[in-house]
């Protein structure tokens, strides 16, 4: 059994055996041109950034490769300025997927763009589980069962290009003791790190989409991606939904399967927000 599927109730069977799924040809030729378009737009506002910017929620990580020079890894929020990612993050192709598991009242914790340019070193993010990022607890209430990562492939993705890796059935062990040094994605992609906590490395599987698939997985799957040694570009969208009624925080992405747009921004997970909301530089290139 492969968890990839077009059908509604396999794909469910596959997510709640293997914590993850893909349901393809969700969006067509037009839609991934359409948010290629998108990429480039905003990948080309991030590089006229001298560095990493912020204002409010949006934030434009931007990095220096030992190979390429100035990079975008990603982009979060990007919704809150393009209409198009905006319309996108509300797709109701997206809920026809998320509403079977998550019902039609959802809030959206995650907004964001990933870039992984052909021949790019610096673009590795070390195993973990999304688990790790839902901070404070206090604000997410039973998240295993309350929230779901989705992913649009703009591109092919490709063990050659830096696609997810992840461990089948890895949702099913809790919430595990990886590192705690330094960021993800600041780590290579290293099968230690699994052995170590007693995970056989030969279980990993490789996420394989055509650009207009849609993955989706578990906040305890776990999960990396390599290198990009390809000549291909290796983009994803990336939306994350939660139950609204077991999260304190959260944009609201659909009210009674009804979409909704951005209005002035809420807490999500930029802690200072309030403190802090006008534009400013977090560090320099």
């Amino acid at each position: 059994m492969r968890p990839d599927f077009n059908d509604s109730d396999d794909y469910i069977a596959a997510y709640h055996e293997f914590g993850y799924a893909v349901v393809k040809g969700v969006f067509g030729p037009d839609d991934v041109r359409e948010l290629g378009q998108a990429f480039d737009r905003v990948q080309a506002q991030a590089l006229s950034h001298r560095g990493s910017f912020r204002h409010q929620n949006t934030f434009f990580q931007v990095a220096q490769d030992p190979v390429l020079g100035r990079i975008v890894r990603y982009v979060q929020w990007p919704s809150y300025f393009d209409e198009v990612l905006a319309r996108f993050r509300t797709d109701r192709r997206l809920l026809s997927i998320v509403e079977p598991l998550l019902g039609t009242d959802l809030k959206q914790i995650i907004n964001q763009m990933h870039w992984k340019p052909p021949g790019a070193e610096m673009v590795e993010f070390g195993y973990h589980q999304d688990i790790r990022f839902r901070r404070p607890r206090t604000a997410y209430r039973a998240p295993e069962q309350s929230y779901l990562q989705t992913a649009i492939a703009i591109d092919p993705h490709r063990r050659e290009n830096g696609a997810m890796t992840l461990y089948p059935g890895s949702h099913k062990l809790g919430e595990l003791s990886f590192p705690e040094t330094g960021r993800i994605m600041d780590r290579a992609k290293s099968d230690a790190d699994l052995i170590a906590l007693g995970l056989d490395p030969s279980n990993l599987v490789d996420l394989v989409l055509e650009p207009g698939d849609v993955a989706f997985w578990n906040l305890n799957t776990v999960h990396g991606s390599g290198p990009n040694t390809s000549r291909m570009d290796r983009r994803v969208y990336l939306n994350g939904y939660v139950k609204a009624d077991t999260c304190a925080r959260g944009e609201w992405a659909f009210r009674g399967g009804e979409p909704c747009s951005l209005g002035a921004p809420v807490l999500v997970h930029y802690e200072d927000l309030h403190t802090r909301p006008y534009p400013h530089y977090v560090d320099e290139i």
